[in-house]
């Protein structure tokens, strides 16, 4: 009986040794599973904006062209005129 008890405690211990390890391997792979979704939220979120700092910049282009032009023809004309 002593021996089938160590038996089923080493069994035990055993398993609850497994467990621990299966555990600890979770716990990385979760973990590397959220640093991966934070750097591509960081990456993305990254994209959009320099995508709409390049909009506003050509739209700010376009609209100092447009200025430029009105005010150089104005004076032309006042100048001509």
């Amino acid at each position: 009986m002593a021996t089938h008890l160590r038996q089923s405690l080493r069994d035990f211990e055993a398993k609850f040794r497994a467990e621990i390890r299966a555990d600890r391997v979770r716990r990385h792979e979760i973990n590397e599973r959220a640093e991966t979704r934070i750097r591509v939220r960081r990456l993305d979120r990254q994209h959009r904006h320099g995508t709409l700092r390049f909009a506003m910049l050509v739209l700010l282009l376009i609209a100092t062209a447009v200025v430029v032009t009105v005010a150089m023809f104005e004076t032309l004309y006042i100048v001509m005129g």
